[in-house]
């Protein structure tokens, strides 16, 4: 395995971006995050990236966020997680390891719970983990503390921007900036 994000080894997993939780932070923080993960599932889309998405408790939470529901494919599956980390629920895993891939691509919220547990689960079952630092959120001092730990114990923190410039690796790849997600880049995010 290479230092470099492998679109090849790569699943995407967007995590309880729903109203509940982006509820909790800034509204433009949280309008950023949501545009930032929109964003993220048109390039995994793009590159044939498989796409992993989670909702906790979307009774009370809500749907997983418009902007993000409409990048996804219409039949894409949403799993109802019932632990805060993702590798405690045995359908959520083998949707992933189904993929054959070792790469997990973290986004979605909480950044300090949901994002961090789910990282410490997965890389004790041997996963590679990469969390999207601006496409993770939570209420502050949380944030910042989630990374920390995440870091820590092994995940790899990525920007989005570097993300993207990883799993297109060439000139001639980045086409597909300009084919498929021409002038949609995020708010704030310069390609």
């Amino acid at each position: 395995m290479g230092r470099l994000v492998d679109d090849a080894d790569s699943v995407l997993v967007v995590i309880d971006t729903q109203p509940g939780f982006l509820r909790e932070i800034d509204d433009a923080w949280a309008d950023a995050v949501v545009d930032r993960i929109r964003w993220l599932v048109r390039l995994a889309r793009a590159l044939d990236v498989p796409i992993v998405v989670t909702e906790e408790e979307p009774a009370h939470n809500g749907d997983t966020a418009t902007p993000v529901l409409e990048a996804l494919v219409d039949d894409q599956v949403r799993h109802v997680k019932d632990a805060f980390g993702l590798a405690a629920c045995p359908p959520i895993v083998a949707d992933l390891e189904r993929h054959g891939r070792r790469t997990a691509v973290l986004c979605g919220l909480e950044t300090d719970v949901c994002v961090s547990q789910s990282a410490l689960g997965l890389i004790d079952a041997g996963w590679r983990v990469v969390v999207v630092e601006d496409g993770v959120a939570s209420s502050q001092p949380g944030h910042d503390q989630g990374l920390a730990r995440m870091r820590h114990v092994g995940a790899e923190v990525v920007g989005l921007k570097t993300l993207a410039y990883e799993w297109l690796r060439t000139v001639d790849r980045l086409a597909v900036l300009e084919r498929d997600l021409g002038g949609d880049a995020p708010t704030g995010v310069v390609l």
